[in-house]
């Protein structure tokens, strides 16, 4: 479900140009670039040990316990939605198997949750600006997990407010404690830290 204003379901001029600048310096630039309603993100570090260890870590737990028909999957195509001008590449995506035989971007309303590991050289991009986006998305459910402290939090109730769709609830965790993603509990244990700069 959408909670968008009527004005900004079409697909603006502006968005089709980022796009295609994003599209091409995707091969040419080192870094991951984004689409929000802001403008372009570009994380120009290449993901650490530890935050590429947590992805495979929490995507096997994952994988383990979920039905097979399911995925937790890391990895391109990323989630588009022209109509909010928003293209995101979550770190996993909790996803039907079904749901990714589609050409092209997978459609963010069918992702059961989405799961980010914060990035070192970007935070306010996991924190901040995701946020904001992923209830934009309809996506239903968002996990965090943050290698700089050691802690995360999983969000979800999408709800409507003046701002926009939000989470209306939040569910903090440390590391060392079991976290529920949607309907599946694994444990934090062994996720590697970021080392002290």
């Amino acid at each position: 479900m959408t909670f968008a204003p009527d004005a900004a379901r079409r697909e603006p001029a502006q968005y089709k140009a980022m796009r295609d600048a994003v599209e091409s310096l995707d091969d040419t630039v080192p870094g991951k670039f984004e689409i929000t309603s802001e403008g372009i993100v570009h994380d120009m570090m290449a993901p650490s040990g530890p935050h590429e260890l947590t992805v495979l870590r929490v995507r096997k737990r994952l994988e383990k316990i979920m039905p097979e028909e399911l995925a937790a999957h890391s990895g391109s195509p990323d989630v588009e939605e022209r109509l909010e001008g928003i293209l995101r590449l979550p770190d996993i995506m909790l996803i039907a198997e079904a749901d990714m035989e589609v050409q092209g971007s997978f459609d963010p309303r069918t992702l059961i949750a989405a799961v980010e590991i914060v990035s070192r050289s970007n935070p306010d991009n996991d924190w901040v600006g995701k946020m904001r986006d992923y209830p934009l998305l309809g996506i239903p459910v968002y996990a965090v997990f943050d290698p700089r402290t050691g802690t995360g939090a999983v969000m979800s109730d999408i709800h409507p407010t003046p701002e926009g769709p939000r989470y209306a609830t939040r569910r903090d965790f440390l590391y060392g404690e079991d976290v529920t993603i949607a309907k599946w509990t694994i444990s934090t244990d062994g996720l590697p830290r970021y080392e002290e700069a």
